[in-house]
């Protein structure tokens, strides 16, 4: 059970004064959500003048990604050293790579199963010969350094400041957890140690809540690029593929996400709601990275201990890529219908082998779905990597929907571990998801840092619903 812990300057608020009634308008969930609507709409109406708009995005994302490797490094560092000993560590960190394994396997499962119900690449009778390669070669180079024993041997960096200068998440998480491990073995004697890294990444999540300001501009720019870029045309001619995917992702989080969160004791439906902003966030940007921070603190200030959020999250966002694994296997197998390759039963479970190891090794990879597709093709050599072509046009939106069930996916899996482990009060988490407590809902937040020093991502209190006692995290 975890005691409440309180941001600086924010004491509960009691229902005497009510807190001020803050316009929908005014929040950046709202705004992100008509910054999409307006570049689709522009991509639309003039695509040449849309294209031009790419660059919004790209440097929204470019300065996320920057801050995220520090910040994950701290926060599992943080994580694991404030676990009460080494064996909570081994413990909560198996039983996250074991629900992992579960949940990644599941999703190969029942995009294998719908690909092969619905066939939507059948009667396509495509020409490999005919299909064009060349802008397959950036992402078939990429794809070449992603095979199995690459993958293995590139986990351990060639030196310690390689991971933060090349965004490689997974060697980021090797070096903080072996630091994090260090740091709790020495008990006390790293107290100045834990008390720089918690200042330290106080300091990174004030600098994220000035880059969310830019949110909904990089929504705009990604939208109508990609509108303007491949035009609503270009859905129709792939249009059955994209809905199944869709179909697919949907029953997943709804059915399977949901039947965990039932057995866990909360709601998905709630769950939803309550992270709704950083999902607007990702339907903007197409990359689950942006919405990690605020995720992060949602997840503390519906209960979920630091321990385990700091350690558990970021992990999952290499290892747990549950709408990647929907993805992969549904277009591995449509590329197989569309240019009539057959596949045996024997093929497909060694694609589903390689799958479960290079979808862990996408993270921090531009297009990653893309280029794990393309690793995959590359290492089973079952199907013609030229089909890769047929994808170029509709990856994009696709993407949007895999990073939406990536997110929710490691939210879930973070409260799974957490009451596994005991370090979750659900009592209060069902509280802050019936609306009873109100998190201080950060994002939400347009205007400035108040005097008091709270920040957009830490501390201005969501006052646009009622709430009997507001709750934050530090």
């Amino acid at each position: 059970m975890t005691s409440s812990i309180k941001l600086p300057n924010m004491a509960p608020i009691g229902p005497d004064p009510v807190p001020a009634q803050r316009p929908f308008y005014r929040s950046l969930y709202f705004v992100v959500l008509v910054a999409i609507v307006c570049g689709a709409v522009f991509g639309h109406l003039y695509p040449a003048q849309a294209v031009q708009f790419k660059p919004l995005s790209d440097v929204f994302i470019k300065f996320l990604r920057m801050i995220l490797p520090p910040l994950i490094f701290t926060t599992v560092i943080l994580g694991i050293g404030s676990m009460r000993d080494m064996r909570q560590v081994g413990r909560a960190g198996a039983k996250a790579l074991l629900y992992f394994e579960i949940g990644t396997t599941a999703a190969l499962l029942i995009g294998l199963a719908v690909v092969h119900l619905v066939r939507p690449g059948a009667g396509m009778n495509i020409n490999v010969s005919a299909l064009g390669t060349k802008e397959l070669a950036t992402f078939t180079k990429t794809a070449e350094k992603m095979n199995v024993i690459d993958y293995l041997t590139n986990l351990v960096p060639t030196s310690a400041a390689e991971p933060f200068t090349s965004n490689d998440i997974m060697q980021v998480l090797l070096i903080a957890v072996l630091i994090g491990l260090a740091v709790g073995a020495l008990g006390h004697r790293t107290e100045m140690i834990h008390q720089f890294l918690e200042q330290f990444c106080k300091v990174l999540f004030k600098v994220v809540g000035y880059v969310m300001y830019f949110a909904p501009l990089a929504a705009f720019g990604a939208m109508a690029f990609t509108i303007g870029k491949f035009g609503i045309g270009t859905l129709t001619s792939l249009a059955w593929l994209i809905g199944c995917f869709y179909i697919t992702s949907l029953i997943f989080v709804l059915v399977v996400l949901g039947a965990v969160a039932w057995f866990t004791g909360f709601s998905i439906w709630k769950f939803l709601a309550y992270i709704k902003e950083e999902l607007l966030l990702v339907l903007g940007c197409s990359t689950a990275e942006p919405a990690l921070p605020g995720l992060m603190q949602k997840l503390e200030g519906m209960g979920c201990s630091r321990s385990i959020v700091s350690f558990v999250l970021p992990a999952g966002y290499s290892f747990n890529l549950d709408g990647a694994c929907i993805y992969l296997t549904m277009s591995f197998v449509f590329i197989a219908q569309a240019t009539n390759t057959h596949l045996t039963w024997t093929q497909e479970l060694y694609m589903l082998g390689v799958l479960l190891l290079t979808s862990k090794g996408a993270a921090g990879v531009p297009g990653a779905g893309f280029v794990t597709l393309a690793a995959t093709l590359t290492v089973t050599q079952t199907v013609p990597l030229a089909g890769l072509t047929l994808l170029l046009g509709v990856d994009r939106f696709m993407s949007e929907v895999r990073s939406l069930v990536n997110l929710c996916g490691n939210g879930v899996a973070t409260i799974v571990v957490a009451r596994w482990e005991g370090e979750v009060d659900m009592d209060k988490a069902r509280r802050v998801l019936n609306g009873e407590v109100l998190f201080q809902d950060d994002i939400s937040a347009l205007e400035p840092a108040d005097a008091g020093g709270v920040h957009p991502l830490g501390g201005v209190p969501s006052t646009h619903v009622p709430a009997k006692e507001v709750v934050g995290v530090s």
